[in-house]
């Protein structure tokens, strides 16, 4: 079976530490988000994927070429204009004649795609649609079924207490190339809101498949924190951290043997910590960075090449690469993006999110 990922959004949501990269591109435990979704795709044994991609392409193919580094074969569908999720999803798989897996690019899960494809194959199901359970379904498609798992309604981003349940979209489908054939060739078209609905309409046999699988939308700074917190605490089997090595470093990093670490932590190759630097799990800290004498790093996520000035502190924060905070700067819960600087002593109002290139405070 072969697979479509949709890789194209704009990730403003995620602003602003996408304002130069792809929201595939964000580096989740130091490795680029969508590796993650195509390694776990290879591990359910699908090996052909297509990437359905139109913003920032560049940077996605200059990494992954033709896949073969990660077990897999890629090929890139380019949108020179938004085609919307069926829309994207046409236009990268318009040539296949068999069922194949489609997924939003933007979610981490460890679902069971192989129970996924039994499922579909058992209903003889037109398409089939991974479920999941939120506490607050409000933003997010709600899906209704019978008693075998066969859709009965789709409800989008129901208003409070008006929601059929809480059972979701979880943005992981199996269809068949039927699918395709109601979707108009260069049209701006969504799969959730115009084709799923027709199909039920038509009496199509839609199936649901319900489990409790690992699920994350991390398309908000909020999200993208939190799945760090979640994987580096075991709570998602795509990754589990090794308990008997709370702490991993990569090669070449030189910690000072003053140096405290309570984990899980996961630091990139060829860091620099300085004498009394204190990190707190979970926290992950990019390749190449530099944190100085008795600076703290506290359930964070800190990008590569990051300068951390002496008796810094950051603490739960985003903070994107080459970023220079200054000695005894305070950052909290807040989000920097690139090549943002601190200025010495200068402390981040709580909830601040500083766009690209921006300098704060005074330069020492």
């Amino acid at each position: 079976m072969k697979a479509v990922i949709l890789v194209g959004g704009k990730a403003t949501r995620l602003l602003p530490i996408t304002s130069n990269i792809p929201k595939a591109m964000v580096p989740v435990l130091n490795t680029p988000f969508l590796e993650h979704v195509i390694c776990h795709l290879r591990r359910h044994r699908i090996t052909e994927i297509i990437l359905s991609i139109g913003n920032l392409a560049g940077p996605i193919e200059s990494y992954f070429g033709d896949g073969s580094r990660l077990g897999v074969k890629l090929r890139y569908a380019i949108e020179k204009t938004p085609l919307g999720t069926a829309g994207g999803i046409k236009n990268a798989a318009g040539s296949l004649d068999e069922a194949f897996v489609a997924l939003n690019g933007d979610v981490f899960t460890d679902l069971d795609i192989t129970a996924l494809v039994a499922f579909h194959r058992r209903k003889k199901a037109t398409a089939t649609i991974a479920l999941t359970r939120v506490d607050d379904p409000t933003s997010y498609g709600v899906i209704g079924t019978n008693a075998e798992g066969r859709v009965s309604c789709f409800q989008e981003k129901p208003c409070p207490g008006e929601a059929n349940g809480n059972m979701i979209n979880a943005g992981t489908y199996i269809l068949e190339p039927d699918v395709l054939a109601k979707v108009p060739p260069g049209a701006e078209v969504s799969i959730e809101r115009e084709i799923f609905p027709g199909l039920l309409e038509q009496g199509a046999p839609i199936y649901a498949y319900s489990s409790s699988a690992y699920w994350l939308d991390i398309g908000t700074p909020e999200k993208y924190l939190q799945v760090h917190h979640d994987l580096l605490n075991g709570k998602c089997r795509q990754y589990v951290l090794d308990l008997r090595h709370e702490v991993t470093i990569g090669a070449g990093s030189n910690l000072h043997p003053s140096v405290r670490v309570t984990g899980p932590v996961v630091i990139g190759a060829n860091c620099s910590f300085g004498r009394d630097v204190t990190l707190v799990g979970p926290s992950v800290i990019g390749a190449g960075c530099e944190l100085m004498e008795n600076s703290v790093v506290d359930k964070s996520v800190i990008w590569p090449d990051i300068w951390i000035g002496p008796r810094v502190s950051v603490k739960n924060s985003i903070v994107a690469d080459r970023c220079r905070l200054n000695a005894d700067s305070i950052v909290e819960e807040s989000v920097l993006g690139c090549n943002v600087t601190v200025g010495g002593g200068y402390r981040i109002v709580p909830g601040s999110r500083l766009l690209a290139g921006t300098t704060v405070g005074d330069k020492p």
